[in-house]
């Protein structure tokens, strides 16, 4: 049986191809997989369990639940002032990677350019693909903080450049924004005619600044299309659960595609999800303090092993450069998992500037953190 060009073509996931050699392994401590280390907190656990037993185990409507429409559409005003029609404006997606992934189908056209900036969560640039459309890639390192430069992106766009994704703070870096740069970022999408794709399901998990909406800025709210879930602050990756919001428009086409696919996400973890906005915030506060705690105690015993480090400003990874050791960020990480059982992510799986670095994720226990830390200054005396 002959697959398509545009699937033939596809690489594979990075991360998944690496962790195909984890399996099987024993006593591997795994700093790999970007998911929390806590469980769904037990309030929302129960709500579910609890709308099992109430004989909740129906289809709803393709765009989702209207009563989490409405709790989500107040949580964004009341967190962002950010005013969105929960009837439609908001739609209920299974993750935010479906959420993306209905954008990218909804509004790129065959030939369209999408400036996707490096390093990138691995989904971005093959989803841009297997719509036709083209992925631009444009560079960010340790000079700039891993950021988008407002400058680059304006020389980086033609007359067939149609959207650039955002995410942040960003995976794998931690890299965030202030509204300072936002706002140069916003003049260009404005001057450029483009849609801004802005990813922010690790907005709530940023420690050192406000986190700032990019739909919040000066015009953007009609040319972005934004994605949150549940799956980082409320420790609900199991769940899939996410949501998009937008324009009418925009929301409208990206739900024509989410009825032929999805249907609908779950109903049952459309009714977590309403619990965690009602009454998850004091768990996730706790879950963050515990990831700050964490990122300082990683990125200090890194830059004591002479692996320098960009201090993440969010999420939970450390990004540091392994050039110190004289091997590529692919050897770096097979070494390290053969000689010493830590699994970390080879920084080229988020594309070529990738290079010379590793990806770490800091939600794993304190006590393995400590642990894997040991035996990552002990591979490389």
């Amino acid at each position: 049986m002959d697959i398509c060009k545009r699937v033939k073509n596809l690489p594979p996931s990075g991360i998944r191809s690496f962790f195909d050699l984890v399996l099987g392994m024993k006593d591997v401590i795994s700093l790999g997989v970007g998911e929390p280390d806590f469980v769904t907190p037990w309030g929302i656990r129960e709500s579910a369990i609890y709308a099992i037993e109430e004989g909740y185990t129906s289809y709803t409507s393709n765009k989702g639940m209207s009563e989490l429409r409405k709790d989500i559409s107040k949580y964004l005003e009341r967190k962002y002032s950010l005013k969105y029609d929960p009837e439609d404006e908001i739609l209920i997606t299974v993750g935010v990677s479906e959420g993306y992934d209905l954008s990218m189908r909804a509004l790129v056209d065959p030939g369209d350019k999408v400036i996707v900036p490096e390093p990138y969560y691995v989904a971005y640039g093959p989803i841009v693909s297997l719509c036709g459309g083209k992925p631009v890639y444009l560079r960010t390192g340790p000079s700039d903080g891993f950021k988008l430069d407002p400058d680059k992106l304006l020389e980086a766009c033609d007359k067939k450049t149609r959207a650039v994704v955002l995410n942040y703070p960003n995976n794998p870096t931690g890299a965030s924004y202030t509204r300072q740069h936002l706002r140069k970022i916003a003049e260009v999408v404005r001057k450029k005619d483009l849609i801004m794709i802005s990813d922010e399901t690790y907005c709530d998990l940023t420690y050192d600044f406000d986190h700032v909406a990019f739909p919040t800025l000066k015009g953007m709210k009609e040319r972005t299309i934004y994605l949150n879930g549940f799956s980082k602050a409320f420790a609900m990756t199991g769940w899939r659960i996410g949501y998009a919001c937008g324009p009418r428009k925009a929301i409208q086409a990206m739900t024509k595609v989410h009825q032929h696919t999805m249907l609908c996400a779950s109903i049952i973890s459309q009714m977590a999800a309403r619990e965690a906005l009602k009454s998850g915030e004091k768990d996730m506060r706790q879950m963050v303090r515990e990831y700050r705690r964490r990122r300082q105690f990683v990125i200090s015993r890194l830059c004591e092993m002479g692996l320098t480090c960009h201090k993440p400003e969010g999420a939970f990874y450390a990004f540091p450069s392994v050039n110190s050791s004289g091997l590529s960020s692919m050897e770096f990480a097979e070494k390290l998992l053969k000689k010493e059982k830590v699994a970390v992510v080879p920084g080229t799986a988020f594309g070529p500037s990738g290079e010379g670095h590793v990806r770490m994720c800091y939600a794993s226990s304190f006590e393995n953190l400590k642990e894997a830390m040991k035996r990552i200054e002990r591979f490389l005396a």
